[in-house]
């Protein structure tokens, strides 16, 4: 017996119309769940604050004791021994006291002061380059310029090879005035600084150098000047 549906008891044909109907409600409903917003509460009070009681720490104070240094030691005693002599004993330990007043003619004995042999050495040894009278030559600058063109021959070689310059010579002019110590302190050509040392020690005695009116070593420097012409 074939079995026959009614068309208004199928439900195949609403299936559509119930799946996009369910859909759409669904949607709504997740629409309205990202809408939905609640408002806190108000509450009426923060509640209460309860005081607790803190128990103070009570720190004993000590205190360190004092060390008392110990008592010093009690004086020595002293002892006086009185030695009772005789009216008669005649007593030497007397102390002489003389008269030390002086007068015109009271003689004074003063040691005399001996100057050692290193403070004359040194006294001898030293050279200063500026004092208060400085040593000059016999006659002047003048005579001086006049003593060194007079006495210098201008090496051969140096003529040959043409070197001419300026010579610094620097030499000590002693307590009786004679020279010593010269050296180049700037040469030109070894020929023109022998020339130049040759002549300073032939140099005639100065007049010594003085300082607090006593002679004295002193430091001097002459320039030579060799030109060829």
């Amino acid at each position: 017996m074939e079995v026959k549906k009614s068309k208004k008891a199928d439900l195949e044909s609403k299936r559509n119309i119930f799946l996009m109907s369910g859909l759409v409600i669904a949607l709504l409903i997740t629409l309205v769940a990202f809408e939905w917003t609640t408002k806190p509460k108000q509450s009426s009070s923060l509640g209460t604050i309860q005081a607790q009681e803190v128990e103070e720490e009570i720190i004993p104070i000590t205190r360190q004791e004092e060390v008392k240094p110990p008592p010093p030691p009690p004086p020595p005693k002293v002892v006086e021994v009185l030695n009772i002599v005789d009216d008669d004993v005649e007593i030497e330990d007397e102390l002489e006291i003389e008269d030390t007043e002086a007068d015109d003619e009271t003689i004074i004995d003063v040691a005399p002061i001996i100057e050692t042999a290193e403070e004359e050495e040194e006294e001898e040894a030293q050279v200063f380059y500026i004092v208060e009278e400085m040593p000059e030559f016999p006659g002047g600058e003048l005579a001086l310029r006049k003593f060194i063109g007079n006495s210098i021959s201008y090496p051969v070689i140096a003529q040959e090879n043409g070197i001419q310059g300026k010579v610094y010579v620097t030499f000590v002019v002693d307590k009786d005035g004679s020279i010593s110590n010269a050296t180049i302190a700037r040469g030109v050509d070894p020929s023109l600084d022998k020339e130049a040392l040759r002549v300073v020690n032939n140099l005639p005695k100065w007049k010594p150098g003085k300082q607090r009116g006593k002679p004295v070593r002193v430091s001097y420097t002459v320039p030579i000047n060799f030109v060829l012409q």
